[in-house]
């Protein structure tokens, strides 16, 4: 991937009168783009929200074929950003006393969560939400080999729900309910089942009532079987072989991109107002917002940056100025996501690398260069 095309750096400063230092952050934040680019992405888009204004950043290219540069507030697959707006509408059913955290999957999903070791007397909403259930996750169910033929294969194949998590009940649970943590994306098919076991409505339909419509996200959405992105949109590239070609993977893997816990898709401007709002407690009541930043420590090999705590649907991550953000990632064939917010919402980042390599090693540079994009980003002073 070292040879993949530079061309199409562009940034811009929008809204609010810039002053010199923010012409500076501006550069800044193309020069972390670009290195982003530089690691080996195909195409990078940066958007960050301050109380100056909005910065964007975009690199590299949106389509390799035709060369054609990143979109400004391009359609983005969110992927696990889908989990932070799934735990918000739980927790504001818990502020509408309709459920609580402790309560457990088998008395809200009796007889689900059972089988092969998996008790759900034993797992409460508090352990989904956190990933401290111990349940298996299902995706090593439904992508089984992963090469681009299984993809090809089973991209158009869906599964409900009640299937995916029958799936993960054929396994024995990783570790006992509240002694450790593991992601895993059966914990958020389970939340949107409680979702709609307690409204009698989708989880879809709560967030877009809950969440979008009130915050007037109007380019946010939960697209179901729809494997289309609205446009504008950057391509995504996923290579399943190191050394291999970059397949196209705009359109996403059903088996795993359909659900609660990872199926929405939106903007990077719709993503920062909605982790502002949620920081400033626009969407949840102050006890409810505390127990969502309440965290448990990531066990170091999880992918993390030492000192990450998971809290219900957000993770905390150090910055190396002091203090923290929260937010969340997402990821899927052919892309990589950030969104983050500093603790008091002044400061909203989206972050989207629109190509995956299958390099162990090419990967962690991406990665170290993603973080060091959002640390400047969020450190940089007003």
């Amino acid at each position: 991937m070292s040879a993949l095309p530079a061309a199409g750096g562009a940034a811009s400063a929008a809204s609010g009168g810039a002053t010199a230092p923010y012409d500076s952050a501006d550069r800044a934040l193309q020069r972390d783009a670009d290195a982003l680019r530089d690691a080996g992405v195909t195409g990078v888009s940066v958007r960050l929200d301050t109380s100056h204004g909005s910065l964007t950043a975009r690199s590299g290219v949106g389509d390799l074929d035709s060369g054609r540069p990143v979109p400004e507030n391009g359609h983005l697959r969110l992927g696990s950003i889908t989990k932070t707006f799934v735990a918000t509408v739980v927790l504001q059913l818990v502020d509408e006393k309709r459920l609580t955290l402790d309560q457990t999957v088998e008395e809200i999903l009796p007889g689900v969560v059972s089988g092969a070791g998996n008790d759900g007397r034993a797992i409460t909403v508090r352990d989904l939400l956190r990933h401290t259930s111990g349940l298996h996750d299902y995706t090593g169910d439904v992508f089984p080999e992963q090469d681009a033929e299984t993809y090809f294969a089973n991209r158009w194949r869906g599964y409900r729900p009640a299937q995916l998590v029958a799936m993960a009940m054929r396994h024995a649970p990783d570790f006992t309910p509240g002694t450790d943590w593991a992601y895993s994306n059966t914990n958020y098919v389970l939340a949107g089942m409680i979702i709609e076991k307690v409204t009698g409505r989708a989880w879809e339909q709560q967030v877009q009532s809950r969440i979008l419509r009130p915050l007037k996200l109007r380019h946010t959405r939960a697209p179901g079987v729809s494997p289309l992105l609205p446009r504008p949109y950057a391509a995504n590239y996923q290579q399943f072989a190191p050394g291999g070609p970059l397949i196209d993977t705009t359109i996403p893997y059903r088996p795993f991109d359909d659900g609660a816990d990872g199926s929405m898709t939106g903007t990077a401007r719709d993503l920062n107002r909605f982790l502002s709002a949620l920081s400033r407690g626009k969407l949840l009541k102050p006890a409810t917002l505390a127990a969502m930043r309440t965290t448990v420590p990531v066990p170091d090999g999880h992918g993390h940056p030492a000192g990450t705590g998971d809290g219900l649907g957000l993770f905390s991550t150090p910055l190396s100025c002091g203090g923290g953000y929260l937010g969340h990632g997402g990821s899927g064939f052919g892309y990589v996501m950030r969104g983050a917010v500093t603790v008091d919402g002044r400061r909203t980042l989206t972050v989207a690398a629109h190509s995956r390599p299958a390099d162990p090693d090419a990967a962690a540079r991406q990665e170290d260069a993603m973080r060091t994009l959002i640390d400047n980003a969020l450190c940089r002073g007003e």
